[in-house]
């Protein structure tokens, strides 16, 4: 008879509480909070099964890659800055470095090593894989109710890539004292040429592959409005996030932070219904935008998306008047109602900065930062998936 996710996981923390932890706390001590939530998160992933151990060949063997990705999650458990506070956490903590997969503190990498292993992780898409694979085991026969959709912004330390320039002709240098010739007489515009089509309108005709590598991922200069109607600008990146009810991470993307929102909704969500089934798209909006609307219904969902009315002074005071209307009658809409589920992506956001690494990013380059924060995407939905039961 095949288990419920309920079931399964309530199993799965008997073992851990009644097993698990007294064996660890027999071999390794007392056993402190942040153990306990580290040993959790590495009993859900199955880091074994996607490193495979050196059997020996041609070259140098490396060292044990499989101790140094369950210390990389350690290091989003511990919500660590850089790599150097980990080792010295690994030197200081026998506990912490027994439980990564070091006996003795000469078996410990270098911090080079450290480095080298963590551009392999992201060139691979290790904690990709890994979370892909968790949120397979978990949450593909779940019936979801709400996916809310949102970005964040990701500070960098690095350069930002200069800005595109438009392909043109050179200009001809003019010697000096001689005026610049004007257009012949008669030139005429290209009437027959048809205007550029947007990103969105582009995204309807193209596969999920396609979608991925269209989307622009250097790190440059991005800016908003905040809640308090201030902008603020910031070097980086943006991350996408789509998040289940429970406030469990399903799917993200990580573009550069000049990039719209709008444009990662439809690669979010065709990534999303591969992994989980859901019936309602939650987007604040930014997101108001019909390709949106039609990718949603074509997934079988129904879209909630808040109006934006842009420009539109008139339809802007029309949305007020109804809204007021309905506060003085006291009616509550049913898509009301289910917008405000959307907070929860707000709130996973707000976990990942606080307690997950993502606001201290010290690595450089897409695949790295994306890594980085995939670590502790990873730690955190293990996280929220126990807090379901608990």
């Amino acid at each position: 008879m095949k288990l419920s996710l309920f079931e399964h996981l309530n199993q799965f923390m008997r073992v851990l509480q009644g097993s698990l932890f007294p064996v660890m706390k027999e071999n390794l001590g007392l056993l402190t909070g942040k153990h306990r939530q580290l040993l959790t998160v590495l009993g859900m992933i199955s880091i074994e099964g996607m490193i495979p151990c050196w059997t020996g060949g041609v070259g140098r063997p490396h060292k044990d890659r499989r101790a140094m990705a369950r210390a990389f999650v350690a290091k989003a458990v511990y919500n660590m800055s850089t790599t150097r506070q980990l080792l010295e956490r690994l030197s200081a903590e026998e506990a912490l470095r027994r439980i990564c997969g070091w006996e003795s503190l000469e078996e410990v990498p270098h911090e080079s090593k450290f480095s080298r292993a963590f551009a392999d992780f992201a060139e691979s898409q290790l904690p990709q894989r890994l979370h892909e694979a968790l949120i397979e085991e978990t949450q593909k026969d779940r019936l979801i109710g709400h996916i809310s959709r949102d970005s964040t912004e990701i500070e960098a330390r690095e350069k930002p890539a200069p800005k595109p320039v438009a392909d043109s002709e050179p200009e001809a240098q003019v010697p000096a004292g001689k005026k610049k010739k004007g257009k012949k007489t008669g030139e005429k515009k290209d009437e027959a040429s048809e205007p550029e089509l947007t990103r969105l309108e582009r995204q309807a005709g193209m596969t999920l592959k396609e979608l991925l590598e269209d989307l622009p991922q250097a790190c440059n200069v991005g800016s908003k409005k905040n809640s308090k109607g201030y902008k603020e600008t910031w070097i980086g990146y943006k991350l996408h996030l789509d998040v289940a009810d429970g406030q469990i991470p399903v799917s993200c993307i990580l573009t550069s932070a000049s990039m719209h929102d709008s444009q990662a909704a439809i690669p979010l969500a065709r990534v999303s219904a591969q992994r989980v089934t859901n019936l309602y798209d939650l987007m604040d909006s930014a997101y108001d935008a019909e390709g949106i609307r039609k990718q949603s219904r074509e997934l079988g969902h129904v879209p909630i998306i808040d109006v934006n009315p842009r420009r539109d002074a008139a339809r802007k005071a029309e949305l007020q008047a109804e809204e007021q209307r309905l506060h003085r009658l006291g009616h509550t809409t049913a898509e009301e109602v289910r917008f405000h589920e959307r907070t929860t992506v707000e709130r996973v956001n707000a976990r990942l900065k606080d307690e997950f690494g993502a606001k201290m990013v010290r690595v450089r380059g897409n695949k790295k930062v994306m890594c980085h924060l995939m670590f502790g995407i990873l730690a955190l939905t293990c996280d929220q998936i126990l807090r379901v039961i608990t």
